[in-house]
């Protein structure tokens, strides 16, 4: 198998539920394509024995070409240094460095093996990303020069995206535009003909239905001209709708695609509605970068009862992509 048919994942923090859950996916479901880690040897052994988890690890080289037979009877793991002695810490800056150059090490194997299939754990975005980045969407963008990105949050009943993903509200009405609204439903639409399928797409306008008393109104002004535009390049898309309602069962069944102006306006109800059933999907990037919805969880660490089912979704993905 050629290793752009790889999955590469990152572990992200390394005082997450990540390798918990991880060890319980590639436990609980068969996966064709080889899975290679990249991770602390060290960590993945800690926490293996905290978890009684037993399977071997083989090292893989990073700086070799992973045109190498591999299966997943093992843990196929590319080491990166990390001071540890036991299993679990409080999250902290400590970890940053260790983070950064596992990432380093995957966008070289990613960039030389052509690697098209991109699994990351969670990372803290306070203390990683540092106010940086507005997240790992974008980190991961500039890290390969990519402008135009979309976040999806994937689910096959019904996909949400967000115009402006982790901004502050007081921000978000000065950073919509037509063209960044028009530049997010692009991604969405080509992403969708890769599965063979042409969305239904309901875009949300700003303002609680729809409307404002202040003199500039968003959604008159900014998203209808875009929803209009696309209406003539032949897009199945509706709107703008009134955030309150369209999450509701009769509503949502007639879309595959939600596009909401910010974060919690449809993130919120998605995660009611699909708990860990839905996965973190960039699109825009020269390959496949997918993520469990959640972040690292610190409240569980150690525990062994964080559902993996996110991360069982996103595995499943990119083994049929």
């Amino acid at each position: 198998m050629s290793p752009k048919n790889y999955i590469l994942v990152v572990a992200g923090e390394p005082n997450s539920v990540f390798l918990e859950i991880f060890f319980k996916s590639i436990e609980k479901i068969k996966i064709k394509k080889p899975l290679v880690l990249i991770a602390s040897h060290k960590l993945v052994k800690l926490q293996m024995k905290k978890f009684g988890y037993k399977k071997q690890i083989k090292i893989i080289n990073p700086n070799l070409s992973l045109n190498i037979k591999l299966d997943n009877n093992y843990i196929n793991l590319i080491n990166i240094n990390y001071d540890v002695t036991k299993a679990f810490e409080s999250i902290s800056a400590k970890s940053n460095n260790y983070i950064n150059n596992c990432f380093k090490i995957a966008f070289k194997v990613i960039k030389e093996n052509k690697i098209k299939k991109f699994i990351t754990g969670p990372i803290n975005k306070k203390t990683f990303l540092n106010k940086k980045y507005l997240g790992i969407t974008e980190y991961i963008s500039e890290n390969f020069k990519i402008k135009k990105k979309a976040m999806l949050i994937y689910n096959k009943k019904l996909s949400v995206c967000p115009v402006t993903t982790h901004l502050p509200l007081k921000l978000v009405s000065k950073k919509i535009s037509g063209k960044l609204i028009i530049e997010k439903i692009e991604l969405i639409e080509k992403f969708y003909k890769k599965l063979n399928m042409k969305p239904k797409i309901a875009v949300l306008g700003l303002n609680p239905h729809c409307e404002t008393v202040s003199k500039f109104n968003e959604d008159a002004k900014i998203i209808k001209p875009a929803i209009k535009k696309l209406k003539k390049k032949r897009y199945n898309i509706y709107g703008p709708f009134p955030a309150d309602t369209i999450f509701l069962k009769k509503n949502r069944e007639q879309f595959d695609v939600i596009i909401g102006m910010y974060h919690d306006q449809v993130l919120t109800p998605l995660k009611t509605i699909f708990e860990y059933d839905a996965i973190n999907i960039t699109l825009g990037l020269p390959f496949m970068r997918v993520s469990p919805d959640h972040g690292p969880n610190e409240k569980m660490l150690g525990k062994n009862i964080s559902n993996p089912l996110s991360l069982i979704k996103a595995i499943s993905f990119l083994d049929k992509y």
